[in-house]
């Protein structure tokens, strides 16, 4: 028999032991919801979210309870653009990095 592991634990492992790849985590999700793919970026910020500030303290940072922070960030979670921008916010501060879009121009 085969052994397995979560990925979600080989993801939350390596974000806490390397913070560039966290940062890739945050960019990933943050592009992904740029090119209207919401649903992978949820899972992306929860899977971050677990592995850095953890929901208990992302509720207390953003105010909102830690359960509709777990609906929000599921697969047919709804956040408001608001309540995501609260959530980008305090990530951005745990891992410490600041974002910026740059807009490419297609020929």
């Amino acid at each position: 028999m085969a052994l397995t592991r979560s990925y979600k634990h080989t993801i939350a492992e390596r974000a806490q032991s390397d913070p560039e790849f966290a940062q890739a985590l945050l960019d990933e999700a943050a592009t992904l919801f740029l090119n209207g793919e919401p649903e992978m970026a949820r899972i992306i910020l929860r899977d971050l979210v677990n592995a850095t500030i953890g929901f208990e303290a992302l509720a207390k940072e953003t105010a909102k309870p830690s359960k509709s922070l777990h609906r929000m960030l599921s697969a047919k979670g709804n956040p408001s653009m608001d309540n995501l921008a609260a959530i980008f916010a305090v990530i951005r501060v745990t891992l410490g990095v600041n974002m910026q879009v740059q807009a490419i121009r297609w020929s």
